[in-house]
C-alpha cells in the first residue's frame, strides 16, 4: 500500500510540472535579467549596483551533466559566478548566495554554497579562462548529488549539495560593467585525464599577476584584445630575481601578429596595463623593435629584433657583496653559465673594475626617490650578451615580467635555466 502511495504522490508530481509548463507556453525557457544574450554569449547591462543573473532551461541531468563558461571579458571587477541553482531561483542574486545553489566565483576564487559568505576554494579566474561546472550523475537519485568545478579543463574541487525535484540548473552572475561570457551548455568533461594534462597548471603558482595571459605549464599565452596600448598581457613571476636565481628565459612559441612580446624585470606593484619597460621600476628588450625600454615609454635601439624561435634571456650581475633581506648564503652563483641551445654566455653576475659609461634613461631621476643599490641587468639573445642597463632596485626587489599585446603570441618561459 505504501509503494502505490508513493507512486501516486511521484505521479501528481509529474502531471504538476506538466501542467505548469504548459501554462506557461514556455517549456523549458532559459531566464536572464540585466543581461544581454546573443547566441551563447552574456554581458552584463546592469549598472554595477545590481546583480544580473541568467538560468539555463534545462537541468543537468545524467545524459547532460556538465557545462563550461569562458570569460570573454572580465568588466571593472570581474565578479562573475558559474554554479548551479534550482530552476525558479532570484535573478538579482549571485549564484551560490541563496539556500540550495552553489557556484565558484571568479574574481576570488571563492565557493558560495547556498550562503553569501563564501569559502575559499580554488583560483582566482580571469580573461580567457574556463570554468566548468557539473555533477557526478551517479546518485543524483538520493536527493544529493556532488557537484564539481573546473577551470581550464582541470577539476578545482567539489562539494556535495541537496537536489530539488526539479533539479539543478546552470546558471551565471555577472556584477560590474563590461563583463562578458560565452556560455556552453553542451560541453564534456571527461575525468580520465593523462599525466600530461595533470602537469599542464602545475606552473601556475610561480606566477604572482597574470592579467590577460593563461597559463599552461611553461607557456604563456595572450588572450587579451589586442586593440590598443592599454590591453597590454601581463605575467609577473611570484619571486623577484636573486643571487640564487639571477636569470631568466622566454622563448618566442608564436609571435603572434605582431610580435609585440617583452621581457624584462619590474617592480612589484608595476601597472597591469603597462609593457614591461614603459613605467618608472622596470627594464625590458623589446621582441618587435629590439629596442631597450627603461622606465620610459621611448626606447633606445639595444639588439636586433626577435622572432618565432628565439631564446630571449634576462639576468641581474650583482654586487659581490650583495645580500637581498632574507635571503641565506650564496652558492657559487658566481659561477654559473647560461646555456641556450649551442650557443652560451658567461653568465658573471658581479662586476669587475671595468665601468662603462650608460646613457641616463628618463626613469633614472624618477627612481632616485625609491632606490635601493644599483645593479646591472643584463640581455641574451640566444645565447649571446646583448648588452646591460644599470638599474636601482626597488624595495621588494626586482621581478621577472614578460608583457605580450597582440593576438596569438606564445612564449615558453624558464625561470630556473640555470638549476640542474
Amino acid at each position: 500500500m505504501d509503494d502505490i502511495n508513493v507512486l501516486h504522490h511521484r505521479c501528481l508530481l509529474n502531471l504538476r510540472r506538466r501542467i505548469r509548463d504548459i501554462g506557461d507556453g514556455r517549456p523549458a525557457q532559459e531566464r536572464y535579467m540585466r543581461l544581454l544574450k546573443d547566441g551563447d554569449t552574456l554581458s552584463y547591462q546592469g549598472n554595477s549596483e545590481e546583480v544580473g543573473c541568467y538560468v539555463a532551461g534545462h537541468p543537468l541531468s545524467k545524459g547532460n551533466c556538465y557545462f563550461e563558461v569562458t570569460i570573454v571579458d572580465t568588466g571593472v571587477r570581474g565578479t562573475i559566478a558559474v554554479g548551479l541553482v534550482p530552476k525558479f531561483y532570484r535573478l538579482d542574486h549571485q549564484p551560490g548566495w541563496l539556500p540550495y545553489s552553489v557556484a565558484y566565483h571568479a574574481d576570488n576564487g571563492k565557493l558560495y554554497n547556498g550562503n553569501p559568505v563564501g569559502q575559499q576554494f580554488g583560483p582566482k579566474c580571469a580573461r580567457g579562462d574556463r570554468i566548468g561546472c557539473g555533477i557526478h550523475s551517479e546518485n543524483i537519485e538520493g536527493g544529493f548529488t556532488t557537484v564539481f568545478f573546473t577551470k581550464n579543463g582541470k577539476e578545482v574541487g567539489s562539494v556535495e549539495v541537496p537536489v530539488s525535484a526539479e533539479g539543478l540548473f546552470p546558471a551565471v552572475g555577472m556584477h560590474s560593467m563590461g563583463e562578458e561570457v560565452k556560455v556552453d551548455l553542451q560541453a564534456e568533461w571527461f575525468l580520465e585525464e593523462d599525466d600530461s594534462m595533470m602537469m599542464v597548471d602545475s606552473h601556475e603558482d610561480d606566477w604572482g599577476r597574470l592579467y590577460d595571459v593563461r597559463v599552461s605549464g611553461t607557456l604563456l599565452e595572450y588572450v587579451g584584445k589586442g586593440k590598443s596600448i592599454m590591453d597590454v598581457g601581463l605575467a609577473q613571476a611570484r619571486q623577484p630575481l636573486t643571487t640564487r636565481c639571477h636569470y631568466y628565459e622566454v622563448e618566442i612559441v608564436d609571435a603572434g601578429e605582431k610580435c609585440y612580446i617583452a621581457l624584462g624585470l619590474a617592480r612589484r606593484d608595476y601597472p597591469r596595463n603597462r609593457h614591461p619597460g614603459w613605467s618608472r621600476g622596470s627594464v625590458a628588450y623589446h621582441a618587435d623593435d629590439g629596442k631597450i625600454f627603461h622606465g620610459s615609454g621611448v626606447g633606445d635601439a639595444f639588439g636586433p629584433r626577435c622572432f618565432k624561435g628565439d631564446i630571449m634571456g634576462c639576468g641581474i650581475m650583482f654586487p659581490r657583496d650583495y645580500i637581498l633581506d632574507g635571503e641565506g648564503e650564496m652558492d657559487d652563483w658566481d659561477r654559473l653559465e647560461v646555456r641556450s641551445g649551442q650557443a652560451s654566455v658567461q653568465n658573471v653576475v658581479y662586476f669587475n673594475n671595468e665601468q662603462e659609461e650608460e646613457e641616463e634613461e628618463d626613469g633614472d631621476e624618477e627612481e632616485q626617490g625609491e632606490e635601493g643599490r644599483k645593479v646591472m641587468v643584463f640581455f641574451t639573445r640566444n645565447g649571446k650578451l646583448m648588452g646591460r642597463r644599470e638599474m636601482a632596485v626597488p624595495p621588494g626587489g626586482l621581478y621577472p615580467t614578460v608583457g605580450m599585446l597582440s593576438s596569438g603570441e606564445k612564449v615558453k618561459v624558464d625561470l630556473h635555466p640555470l638549476s640542474g
